[in-house]
């Protein structure tokens, strides 16, 4: 068993006499207003119940402040013995701590100092907080105890709880924008037959009743199109993904996305579709569409530029994809530049596709500020997407560039079977030759297809990353709420 601090003895010890006076823990309490709505009220509204935790005290002989605190917003509470009479205020007096759960009835004025408070005139006790909150001007500071008690962090640290407001509001306008245009929010399975949906390496897990090996999804790409053959001309899904790779400040194994199909739509439409969101649902969020990270400020307003994966290589590095257009020449100019590339397979496995996608990563990407449109992917490295009519070594896609991250990726789909299974065999040989992150075949999928596509275009936007960028966070799991941390020692837990 664990050793307690002295303070949460004492605390245990104050929640048996507290069972004397009441229940601490009640089923319920009538609450009328948020915090904030409370905060709002003009004087001399009474019968206004709140309830929240409380984050700071002063107790003084007949009179107390406190102040209540939720994610919208905090709540200053004054307790007078004339009012709530001496065994109630004793009570609060003697048991109630910095972390508890209150419920108070009264009515709102404003203090000498401008403060809009709440007059108690019945208040309750709701919960018991056993451990004590950090020190109030030292607070959660160290960013790892932030990740494993995000609960502390987003209590005693007003950033985070800004922060978080940004994430949730981000994904409601998000849902109001494509609600707006008549798209159908769906849900695709998380367990999968095959690693499908995205070129990347999965997480392998064992089904016992069906005693087989299944993928959790890389993404929902696939049954998103089934959909979309099934006759649902718009749909989209908000939710997790994973992909088992590396992590860093910007990536994370497991993570939430949105994917979203649209029937008779190419890849141009969709970048006119994603600008004009973004830029509504920033506007919307901040008032401006200037964003601040840092001592930056990128400006999202305008027409966002398109440029090609050949133009920005060549920007920064002497080595035109156009001449050296196979796996093995790229590879050696590669070596000949002294470029390395950032890869958890061995480059000499990785296909053509994968290559020229590193490169870019590795020279190029960590460069660009404004947003912009990447385009003209290889077709290797875009094993779902639609051949360009013009160039059949391309395909019509994009993603999304800003401050140095992929925010968006999308294209005009591969809706012929045909030629879909032709693509996925070749990544088939590329998995066999090494390559982890290349795609499997998925003969369920191509029959899906052979009933017949119209038309479509698709993109998926990572939401932690957009989140991170909009928030300017250092590490994208300052916007995860529970992150996936690796476990401590009990002995370390305990202290």
């Amino acid at each position: 068993m664990r050793e307690l601090s002295e303070q949460e003895r004492v605390r245990r010890e104050k929640l048996e006499n507290i069972r004397e006076f009441c229940n601490p823990y009640p089923d319920r309490y009538p609450v009328t207003h948020s915090l904030k709505e409370a905060s709002l009220l003009e004087d001399g509204v009474a019968e206004v119940f709140v309830a929240a935790r409380i984050v700071f005290m002063r107790k003084m002989g007949k009179m107390s402040f406190l102040r209540l605190r939720d994610i919208d917003g905090d709540l200053q509470v004054s307790l007078k013995v004339d009012i709530l009479g001496d065994e109630v205020y004793q009570f609060f007096k003697s048991h109630v701590d910095l972390g508890d759960y209150i419920g108070v009835k009264g009515e709102i004025f404003t203090t000498q100092t401008g403060e809009k408070t709440l007059r108690a005139t019945q208040f309750q006790f709701l919960g018991k907080a056993l451990k004590p909150l950090p020190e109030k001007f030292h607070g959660l500071t160290d960013a790892e105890q932030c990740y494993r008690h995000r609960y502390v962090d987003l209590i005693m640290n007003q950033e985070t709880r800004e922060r978080f407001k940004i994430r949730m509001n981000f994904i409601r306008e998000l849902r109001h924008y494509l609600d707006q245009l008549d798209y159908y929010e769906i849900e695709s399975p998380i367990l999968n037959n095959k690693a499908s949906g995205a070129v990347a390496r999965p997480f392998v897990s064992h089904h016992n009743a069906l005693d087989m090996d299944v993928y959790l999804r890389i993404a929902p790409e696939t049954y998103m199109k089934r959909a979309v053959i099934a006759g649902l001309p718009k749909v989209y899904e908000i939710g997790r993904c994973f992909r088992n790779e590396g992590m860093d400040a910007t990536h994370l194994q497991d993570f939430t996305m949105i994917e979203a199909y649209q029937a008779y739509y190419n890849y141009e439409d969709n970048m006119k579709l994603i600008q004009n969101m973004l830029q509504t649902i920033i506007q919307n969020i901040f008032g401006t569409l200037n964003i601040t990270i840092g001592d930056k400020v990128i400006d999202m307003s305008g027409e966002w530029p398109k440029v090609s994966f050949r133009e920005l290589i060549m920007k920064y590095v002497d080595i035109d994809i156009n001449v050296y257009n196979t796996r093995e020449t790229l590879l050696e100019k590669i070596k000949e530049e002294h470029i390395e590339l950032d890869s958890d397979t061995p480059i000499e496995n990785l296909g053509y596709g994968n290559l020229v996608d590193y490169l870019y990563k590795k020279v190029a990407r960590p460069h660009i500020l404004k947003p912009i449109y990447l385009t003209e992917h290889p077709v290797s490295l875009s094993p779902l997407a639609r051949t360009n009519d013009h160039n059949s070594e391309i395909t019509d896609r994009f993603q999304l560039v800003v401050n140095g991250a992929e925010i968006v990726n999308g294209y005009s789909e591969l809706v012929d079977p045909q030629e879909q299974e032709k693509r996925l065999i070749e990544q088939s040989k590329l998995k066999e030759g090494g390559d982890e992150e290349a795609m499997e075949m998925d003969y369920d999928y191509i029959g899906a297809m052979e009933y017949g596509m119209p038309p479509i275009s698709g993109w998926g936007m990572g939401i932690d990353r957009i989140v991170q960028l909009l928030t300017g966070s250092d590490n994208i799991r300052d916007v995860v709420m529970f992150p996936l941390m690796r476990p401590i020692s009990e002995k370390l837990e305990q202290e």
